[in-house]
């Protein structure tokens, strides 16, 4: 089933997908996941990657999609979905794929993080780190604690080497390393995870500098935080082109991700049935 509704909030149109997708061997106990997947913002092909995720997560586990696609595409444009204040109601887990640097009022910033305070489960992508920069920014903002990662900037679009660092983690067990085509390294700008995060994964990208010298990076891309010291958020900075938001391997990584941030993953990385 495939509905496409078209709410008028604060005199934008925001569009919202809802898709709900059984597969026939669905458990009758096990009801899809209901997620809210919101986007939009600078610097992406937001239009493009809302249908990746959806159709691309949806190949691996039953989920009931709400989109919420924001086309303004500067960094100062609050995605409409918030502006209610029960925004996150009726939802089992929030995918924050939003581009919003500048959306820096502290008041919203609290009504996106409240139900996340509370216990919402939480799956962060890509700049989605690089959002709401309030007071504090670069050292200590709310959204750094909620996502587990201070994050500043990146490096050029190259390609990423991704090597697996826990083979503990249900999200990661068997995956194997693998390196992107040009994509973009976020920064680590603290040096570290918050101390409520766990790393799962780390990145390393070389390039040539200006000066003709070969230059490096490496950073965590791919974490898990308890927020709140109760609520699951599962992250990755990677995510910026099409072709990495349409690679199996990342689609799976995401997926698991989010089965586990609801509780859903079992401890050898499959879904509970």
């Amino acid at each position: 089933m495939f509905r496409v509704c078209l709410p008028r909030l604060s005199g934008l149109l925001c569009a919202v997908a809802l898709c709900v997708i059984v597969s026939s061997g669905a458990s009758a106990q096990q009801r899809p996941i209901r997620a809210l997947l919101v986007l939009g913002g600078c610097c992406h092909d937001y239009p493009k990657q809302q249908k990746l995720l959806t159709e691309g997560i949806s190949k691996r586990t039953e989920v009931e999609w709400t989109v919420s696609f924001d086309p303004d595409r500067g960094t100062t444009h609050l995605n409409p979905w918030y502006e209610k204040e029960n925004w996150a109601d009726g939802f089992d887990v929030v995918i924050h794929d939003e581009c919003t640097s500048d959306v820096k009022d502290i008041r919203v910033v609290e009504r996106i993080l409240r139900p996340h305070r509370e216990g919402l489960p939480a799956v962060v992508l890509h700049c989605g780190m690089h959002s709401y920069r309030t007071e504090g920014y670069p050292q200590k903002t709310p959204w750094f604690e909620f996502t587990g990662l201070a994050s500043t900037g990146h490096g050029p679009q190259e390609p990423i080497a991704i090597s697996f660092l826990s083979e503990a983690s249900a999200i990661t067990k068997g995956m194997q390393s693998w390196t992107t085509e040009k994509e973009e390294l976020y920064n680590n700008s603290s040096g570290r995870l918050l101390e409520t995060a766990e790393p799962l994964a780390l990145g390393k990208q070389s390039w040539v500098g200006r000066d003709g010298g070969q230059q490096q990076a490496e950073a965590v891309c791919v974490w898990t935080n308890r927020y709140n010291g109760k609520t699951r958020v599962f992250a990755t900075t990677l995510g910026h082109n099409n072709v990495t938001v349409g690679d199996d391997r990342y689609l799976d990584l995401v997926t698991r991700g989010m089965l586990w941030a609801v509780g859903r993953l079992d401890e050898a990385g499959a879904e509970k049935r």
